[in-house]
């Protein structure tokens, strides 16, 4: 049988041949879940009634949602965590040491041809390092780490091949945008997506995680690319073991290849209150902001950091907007400080927050005021998505972000790019 990369993960820790459309129950490799999951996840294995984690090794806890916590309900769920990950020999990733899907690669718990599931739909970041990985319930979850195990139904595939030159001032987020623009939220829903093409190739590690990650706004389970030299040198000094990357067979059935010449889009903006209202930045230019956000699972990354700063250096955030940055990580953090990234950021009037996910979720760190308009590098822009309802959050990359800032409105970047 032909098999995508979905079908092959999925049949390695299956012990058998699977295709798409069949029910398995799979071996994981690795688990994670954060405070606005793990506590309901400890609950139901509570309820389970069960003895312990049966791979403990391969169970990570992060708190980084709500980091420091804003109040005294949240720190009672902190300390759940925390004793839980103590009692059961779970890993634990506690306040300030940044947003699960950015440590988790980090550390090197994930390598081509894993099977890993996490209690947080933007696991399918991990989709960059040729692995199936995919959000779950916190249910799942628990079962996860009572049997080792997880029930899924094997997706069918979308193929999407990028091709042409990356235009400047375009970055990744600028590419998924653009994707989720022509194939909607809904475009891609319970399926895997193999991103290929030249354009993947030419983009760094740190860009892929970004493409990987809002896969699932698309509706995805997964959002797998191949791994190439690229990958394997990422990964030196993070995983021990042999890399195996996972390529799709000749012949393979896709349930539909889209492909993309993205030489000549411009930077993208999502507009409120879809990730898919996605329209060039030409087309909103102008439109005022209050609140800025470099940060998140997406885009929180030194990489993201760095193009911010490039643009910010020398010069001051305008007087009507607030500029939040988020590390995604304290490694980030303290890369960003070596560099002096964080210095330039600081001294444009940007407000550092504890590495984490910042504003991006709502519960604490910069929730806007009514009426106000944010531009963000996050992932999601629906409504009430950073805490209040009657804000609208407009979603774009780290350099159309910074160079906003400066206007306070929506500028584009590429007014920026020969400084």
């Amino acid at each position: 049988m032909k098999m995508t990369v979905a079908e092959k993960i999925i049949s390695s820790h299956c012990k058998k041949e699977v295709k798409a459309g069949e029910l398995v129950i799979a071996d994981v490799d690795f688990a994670i879940a954060q405070d606005g999951t793990a506590p309901l996840a400890i609950e139901v294995f509570k309820k389970m009634e069960q003895e312990k984690v049966l791979f403990p090794e391969k169970i990570a806890f992060f708190i980084d949602h709500s980091a420091p916590p804003p109040n005294r309900e949240i720190s009672a769920l902190h300390k759940l965590m925390r004793d839980f990950a103590k009692k059961h020999k779970v890993k634990l990733h506690d306040v300030g040491e940044g947003v699960c899907h950015v440590v988790t690669t980090e550390k090197g718990y994930v390598k081509p041809g894993d099977l890993v599931v996490g209690a947080d739909s933007h696991t399918s970041s991990y989709g960059a390092l040729n692995a199936f990985a995919t959000g779950v319930g916190s249910t799942d979850l628990a079962a996860v780490m009572a049997s080792g195990k997880i029930w899924l139904r094997v997706p069918e595939s979308i193929k999407i091949i990028l091709t042409g030159k990356i235009p400047e001032g375009v970055y990744s987020k600028d590419i998924i945008l653009y994707l989720m623009g022509k194939i909607t939220s809904r475009g891609a829903v319970y399926k895997s997506i193999e991103f290929e093409g030249e354009v993947i190739e030419e983009l760094s590690m740190e860009a892929r995680f970004t493409i990987s990650n809002m896969a699932m706004e698309m509706g995805a389970k997964a959002g797998i690319m191949r791994a190439d030299e690229k990958t394997v040198k990422w990964l030196e000094g993070k995983v021990e073991e042999k890399i195996t990357p996972v390529v799709p067979d000749e012949g393979a059935s896709y349930d539909k290849i889209f492909e993309y010449d993205i030489s000549n889009i411009s930077p993208q903006v999502a507009c409120p209150h879809s990730v898919d209202n996605v329209f060039p930045v030409e087309k909103v230019e102008g439109t005022p902001i209050q609140q800025a956000f470099i940060g998140t699972c997406t885009n929180g990354r030194l990489e993201d950091l760095q193009i911010a700063a490039s643009i910010l250096k020398g010069k001051r955030v305008h007087p009507d907007v607030r500029l939040i940055v988020a590390p995604a990580s304290r490694t980030v953090y303290l890369e960003a400080l070596k560099k002096g990234i964080i210095s330039q950021l600081v001294e444009a009037k940007a407000a550092v927050v504890t590495p984490g996910c910042g504003c991006c979720v709502g519960t604490h760190n910069g929730i806007p005021a009514d009426g106000e308009n944010v531009i963000s590098t996050a992932n999601r822009n629906f409504k009430g998505r950073m805490g209040n309802p009657n804000s609208f959050i407009y979603l774009a990359s780290p350099a159309t972000v910074a160079a906003s800032c400066l206007n306070g409105k929506i500028t584009d970047p590429r007014r920026y790019s020969n400084e």
